[in-house]
């Protein structure tokens, strides 16, 4: 053992053309061990990272895949139901009450009040607010009438010929006396006073919907080259 040690001590690496054979195919051995350990540690363990990855990347992309392609099989049959739900909301809306019907449905909505015997103490219609496909009209109102009479009204309104919706806003509901006497309560027959304010509804036909379209549209740009508009000096 220790004549090898004494051999390898001898090798004279400045001749190595006449170490022994054995020598050399170790020392081949070591150099190509060192270079396959340099080249994993400088391309093959990078790349093995990156396959990581781009597996990684693979797996999400292949889950995208298969979901848009779901979405994409159920887009027509969503297309179809979006369209059938437009169709009755039109329909929906054509049971309102149109522009020209709006003033005699204000005055049945009044005489329906009028005929179960409340007393219109208010009733003041205001100006109408338009939004995306109707139009909302605001009614300030304070009526008095029993509990009986107001149900009877509801129930009237209820059964005009055309569909009238409206909704309460601020509304209270208390006995007629309840200022003078504050343990007044509400019971069947006793004058109750409905303060506040209602809104019913009407479509917009046609060209008022093309005509808040168009004004919802933003104005177009300046022509080229115009000069920009100098603001008015105001006076010190």
């Amino acid at each position: 053992m220790s004549k090898k040690q004494l051999s390898l001590r001898e090798l004279d690496f400045n001749n190595i053309g006449q170490w022994p054979q054995n020598a050399k195919i170790g020392f081949c051995a070591i150099i190509a061990l060192l270079i396959l350990l340099l080249a994993w540690l400088l391309f093959v363990r990078d790349k093995g990272t990156e396959l990581e990855g781009l597996q990684a990347k693979e797996t999400e992309l292949r889950t995208e895949f298969e979901t848009k392609q779901g979405r994409a099989a159920n887009l027509e049959p969503l297309k179809q139901q979006l369209a059938q739900m437009e169709q009755q909301l039109q329909q929906m809306l054509r049971q309102l009450p149109s522009k020209t019907e709006m003033p005699d449905l204000i005055v049945d909505i009044s005489q329906t009040a009028l005929a179960t015997g409340i007393q219109n103490e208010l009733f003041q219609p205001g100006p109408e607010a338009p939004k995306e496909f109707y139009a909302e009209k605001p009614i300030a109102l304070r009526m008095v009438g029993t509990y009986h009479q107001f149900g009877a009204f509801v129930s009237g309104v209820a059964s005009l010929p055309r569909v009238v919706i409206m909704t309460m806003h601020d509304i209270s509901l208390q006995p007629k006396n309840a200022k003078t006497d504050p343990n007044a309560k509400i019971g069947p027959n006793s004058a109750l006073e409905l303060a506040g304010t209602v809104k019913t509804y009407r479509y917009l036909d046609e060209d008022e919907t093309a005509a808040q379209a168009a004004a919802a549209t933003p104005a177009a740009p300046a022509a080229a080259g115009a000069p920009p508009a100098t603001p008015a000096k105001g006076g010190a």
